[in-house]
């Protein structure tokens, strides 16, 4: 049996709905899962019909069981009952925000009791999440607080290569002063366990430095490679990981998609985001690693678009990407049997 799959609406007024529409919409999706949908069935059926997508919609609440087994033609949608469907795309709304973060406690939820495999997730507005009373900086830092997780971090990923981050949504010089050898050493571990559990072998893990040329012994910074980084790596190495650096960041990703490493540890949320970004914006996902309970979630690695959304031009490779690595990452004994 394929994985049951919950894919969060995000924001409504944001792209969401119509690549989330777009997706249930594609066969591929359900050759790799079984997929619900937590969000506004009124504002699916408004992107189904801006996309020119053909599907049925058939609701539930979050909290009742699946009514049948997950199909292509037929979309699941568990709906909490916010009505968002008349909201205009493009807007900031209070509203939007709180019903985004709802969608994913839902999920969370789900994905605690082995109701569903994975967490697939679409994009949320931060803006309108604090306006609707709740203040994280994001998706990651919900799920960490809601699953009572403290050593987490975010991973993206591309084809070509996979980053995970030290520091993410904090400025420049707080993220510096948040970097230490054990904060070092837990992400090595992370990633090590990541891709170990999903069958790589000995995976090749490299770290960014913080300074320019990884502070080329001393020459540029203050010393932060020998405090931060290098005690943590060198722990690492003696539990047998296969770890390397701190190495000069403007090689090093280019090194990454090579094939010289499987993953790259990024000090700071600019340093990984960016090459990322450059080599596959639109098949980039973003994996929070490190949950409690071995809950998996992936993510599109774009935001809400307010720009060009309601428009049915949103591209939506990123959203079956993040499908994909959550089958691949969720465990094998986890939401395979009936849905309900």
């Amino acid at each position: 049996m394929k994985p049951i799959v919950a894919i969060t609406m995000g924001d409504v007024c944001g792209v969401g709905p119509e690549i989330v529409a777009r997706t249930v919409a594609d066969p591929q999706t359900y050759e790799m899962a079984r997929p619900i949908v937590i969000g506004d069935a009124g504002k699916l059926a408004v992107a189904r019909d801006i996309v020119g997508a053909k599907f049925d919609i058939k609701t539930f609440l979050p909290t009742d069981p699946v009514p049948q087994e997950p199909e292509m033609g037929t979309v699941l949608c568990a709906d909490p009952g916010f009505d968002l469907a008349d909201l205009p795309f493009g807007d900031v709304n209070a509203k939007a925000g709180h019903a985004a973060f709802e969608y994913l406690s839902a999920a969370i939820d789900m994905a605690k009791a082995e109701r569903v495999a994975a967490i697939v997730t679409a994009p949320l507005n931060k803006e309108a999440l604090h306006a609707g009373g709740h203040i994280f900086p994001g998706h990651t830092e919900i799920l960490a607080e809601l699953t009572g997780t403290e050593s987490y971090s975010m991973m993206l990923a591309t084809p070509k290569m996979k980053v995970i981050h030290l520091t993410t949504h904090v400025g420049l010089i707080e993220a510096i002063r948040r970097i230490n050898p054990e904060r070092t050493y837990q992400v090595i571990r992370l990633a090590h366990d990541t891709l170990s559990k999903a069958g790589q072998t000995s995976p090749r893990i490299a770290v960014c430095g913080i300074n320019p040329h990884a502070g080329e012994n001393g020459l540029f910074g203050e010393g932060e490679e020998e405090e931060k980084l290098i005690p943590g790596i060198e722990r690492a190495q003696k539990e047998g990981i296969d770890v390397q650096g701190p190495l000069p960041a403007d090689t090093l990703f280019y090194r990454a998609t090579r094939g010289d490493f499987d993953v790259v540890v990024a000090c700071y949320h600019d340093q990984g985001h960016g090459p990322v970004k450059v080599q596959s914006i639109d098949e980039g996902v973003n994996i929070t690693v490190g949950l409690k309970g071995g809950i998996i979630r992936t993510s599109v690695d774009h935001g809400t678009a307010f720009d060009i959304a309601g428009k049915g031009i949103a591209r939506y490779e990123s959203l079956i990407a993040a499908i994909r690595y959550g089958v691949q990452l969720a465990p094998n004994d986890r939401a395979i049997g009936p849905a309900a």
